[in-house]
């Protein structure tokens, strides 16, 4: 296996900023749509607290889930296949 040139090196890195950031958009806009309706009508502290914590688990979760998805497609790709 020879070793990566500098043009892998910057695509990994790129892709990898790209994943993040998608993931961090992603988890944002989950997190909004359960939490949403806590901020629009005043409910009761219980619940509340149950949708920001469902939020946060899903949001947690999408994020992981974008980020895995972005990196593992870069990585199938033809061309970054080592040769």
């Amino acid at each position: 296996m020879e070793p990566r040139t500098q043009a892998d090196r910057d695509a990994i890195t790129i892709e990898i900023g790209y994943a993040l950031v998608s993931g961090c958009f992603a988890a944002a806009l989950v997190f909004g749509a359960a939490y949403g309706p806590a901020l629009a009508f005043s409910l009761s502290p219980a619940a509340d607290r149950a949708l920001a914590v469902a939020g946060g688990i899903a949001a947690g979760a999408v994020f992981l889930l974008r980020i895995a998805h972005v990196l593992w497609r870069f990585a199938r790709r033809p061309e970054n296949d080592g040769r």
